[in-house]
């Protein structure tokens, strides 16, 4: 381990709270109709709903340092606590595709990241921060470390003993309003928080949608689904909205999860950008925890932009296994997956300016989840196997004012037929994707 780089390291301290719990229904509660594809009811494109969102790139444009973030060309691929020292370091982060460093050691080199154009979102208000500082962090993990509740904050944080002066944990909103209070003020910088499994599994909606709406203007939020060694057995945890054991390792939940978040920060009325956490490795101690896959790196990413993801964040640690390292996407150590995360960031990079786009209302398959958009005279179709199955041939079913015979499969070097309106196509894996162009 690298001295320089201090892995956070918390506790998951299950505070169910009363309220009303986040609820999906498990597969064998799906009726059996609910897998018959949609009728097609609508003649044009332009009589399709969209989907709800805080506005793409000009969401940022009200932060004067985030200036550079409402271009349409840009879209937010982070690391979580790197260090940067040297121009071979940062050289080999821009190499992955990597544009943003969320959480840096502090004496990271701050001149260095804006002189090479990329940006950091930071809980240390230097002295030094500049034009690539867009976002103050205000902590990690609140919601569960201090758990829902208005009681008083010792000052502790993890590992330093109680956080709550009554012993119980029930003090995280004082921990997020005095840590915010803390930080600068009308310098045109973001506040931004990571929350985990308080909001998303233990905590009810009115307590789970203070953390995510009273103190920030982006969120994420980090449940490991492929790799945690609870979150699939915990009666508190996947169990407890509805995801079975044997379908809990899967891409479709990095969506589930994005879909919770949504519906919490949608309670006051104001949407704010949400990023998707994945890991790159084996981020915990457990030796009996999984080690992610390049290919579930890649379908847990791709179900969170079909999600809404508004940016993707990777956390870069090996807590265990063969090859413990903070650098995964910089070392040996992710040798194994660093080439497939090289090309999907690459591959998402490219497609910036159709992700920053409104996305449509439609379901082309309720096995499948998808996401449809419109950019520059075509339709862009992103689809992957859902929670209740879809695997093998599916069958999506456009919108009608689809005038098209085939259909581009981008980055597979192959084109599908428009049959009756429908595209057939085979996913083999549950994190399998494809994207398709429909020119018109």
């Amino acid at each position: 381990m690298d001295k320089r780089i201090i892995p956070v390291l918390v506790a998951g301290v299950a505070v169910v709270a009363s309220g009303t719990f986040f609820v999906q229904s498990r597969a064998s509660d799906v009726p059996d109709n609910v897998f018959e594809s949609p009728s097609i009811e609508i003649s044009e494109m332009s009589e399709l709903g969209r989907v709800a969102w805080e506005g793409g790139p000009s969401y940022y444009s009200r932060f004067a340092k985030a200036k550079d973030w409402d271009d349409p060309d840009f879209f937010p691929i982070g690391v979580w606590y790197e260090g940067v020292y040297t121009q071979e370091e940062l050289d080999r982060d821009k190499a992955v595709g990597l544009n943003t460093y969320v959480m840096l050691t502090k004496d990271s080199d701050l001149d260095l990241i804006e002189r090479n154009g990329m940006h950091a979102m930071t809980g240390d208000a230097r002295a030094d921060s500049g034009d690539e500082t867009t976002a103050w962090i205000i902590n990690d993990e609140v919601d569960m470390w201090g758990g829902a509740g208005t009681g008083t904050w010792t000052g502790k944080y993890p590992g330093e003993g109680h956080p709550c002066t009554s012993g119980q944990y029930d003090c995280g909103f004082d921990v997020m309003k005095r840590l915010s209070a803390e930080l600068p003020t009308g310098d045109g910088r973001m506040r931004y928080a990571n929350f985990g499994k308080g909001v998303v599994f233990w905590q009810g909606d009115d307590a789970a949608g203070r953390f995510v709406n009273d103190w920030t203007t982006v969120v994420s939020n980090d449940v490991y689904w492929y790799t945690d060694p609870n979150v699939c057995y915990s009666a508190s945890e996947g169990p407890a909205i509805g995801v079975p054991e044997n379908a809990c390792r899967r891409s479709a939940n990095y969506g589930l999860t994005m879909d919770r978040m949504r519906e919490l920060d949608a309670r006051d009325g104001k949407r704010q950008p949400i990023y998707a956490f994945v890991e790159v490795g084996r981020p915990f101690e457990d030796a009996t925890a999984p080690t992610i896959t390049r290919d579930q790196i890649a379908g847990a990413v791709v179900n969170s932009l079909i999600h809404e993801a508004r940016g993707i964040l990777y956390f870069n640690h090996n807590f265990s296994g063969d090859c413990v390292s903070q650098h995964v996407l910089r070392d040996a150590c992710g040798a194994a997956v660093r080439p497939a995360v090289t090309e999907l960031n690459r591959r998402i990079t490219g497609l910036a300016p159709v992700l920053n786009t409104q996305s449509y209302a439609w379901r082309f398959n309720p096995r499948l989840d998808t996401m449809l958009k419109e950019h520059d005279g075509s339709y862009y179709v992103f689809a992957m196997p859902s929670r209740f199955g879809g695997t093998g041939e599916q069958r999506l079913t456009l919108p009608g004012g689809v005038a098209a015979t085939n259909a581009t499969v981008l980055f597979e070097d192959r084109t599908v037929s428009i049959e009756n309106g429908a595209i057939i196509d085979t996913f083999a894996e549950e994190y399998s994707y494809h994207i398709y162009k429909i020119s018109r």
